[in-house]
């Protein structure tokens, strides 16, 4: 995930969901009147959750991104972690100690951007400072990942995206560019994770802005798993 901070609740992203093809799922909705309204998501069908959502009317967004244990949790004592992006956009976020696998919680609102990172032993609460960045599974701007240490500095070549009237059309295109790589490189955003041992394939991307305006995100399914559409 690529995220631009310009200040306090302004922040702009490019968010790419890598999950099992098997597992189905349905594109951004509010699919959760009863529980979360007003709450748009992408959802997880099996376990009902969301890898990203949005309230427009707390001005608040949240991304879900998984992250190693250091602790062995038996996955038939591990609660989902769907509910996590749900909770934060309603102003609840993860505190004390989940009864969850690793995750990387992305979080914006009026107060700010910050990741909270689970590891299974520690919850972490680290803000995002104004300017470009990169998380996947590890930490922020991690520099030994890979697709990081590849794409960042290609990101931020780009400048402020509150510059450029056309931020995600310039994001997008440079996506598309790392889409040359093959999908199993360790360098690739869009990814097929099977030669590493995960089913995880990439399966869609999504452009967010988050501002005192409003909280708008598009998403776009790729035409199969791991491939751009040309």
């Amino acid at each position: 995930m690529v995220i631009d901070v310009a200040d306090a609740g302004t922040a702009r992203l490019l968010a790419v969901r890598d999950e099992d093809p098997q597992r189905e799922w349905d594109a951004l909705g509010e699919w959760w009147p009863d529980d979360y309204p007003g709450v748009s998501g992408i959802r997880d069908r099996r376990a009902g959750g969301a890898w990203m959502a949005a309230n427009p009317s707390t001005g608040r967004l949240a991304v879900l991104l998984n992250r190693a244990d250091v602790a062995d949790l038996a996955d038939d004592r591990a609660q989902s972690r769907g509910s996590l992006a749900l909770e934060s956009v309603t102003g609840r976020s993860p505190e004390g100690t989940p009864p969850m696998h690793g995750f990387n919680l992305f979080e914006v609102g009026p107060e700010g951007a910050r990741v909270i990172s689970w590891d299974g032993a520690e919850l972490r609460t680290s803000p995002v400072p104004r300017g470009t960045h990169m998380i996947a599974h590890d930490d922020l701007d991690d520099a030994d990942t890979p697709r990081i240490a590849t794409w960042l500095p290609r990101f931020r070549a780009l400048g402020p995206t509150e510059d450029s009237p056309d931020w995600a059309t310039e994001w997008t295109s440079l996506l598309a560019e790392s889409a040359t790589l093959a999908p199993e490189d360790d360098r690739a955003i869009i990814r097929d994770n099977r030669p590493h041992g995960y089913p995880t394939q990439s399966l869609l991307y999504a452009v967010a802005s988050i501002s005192q305006e409003g909280v708008e995100v598009r998403d776009h399914a790729l035409p199969r798993p791991a491939h751009w559409n040309a």
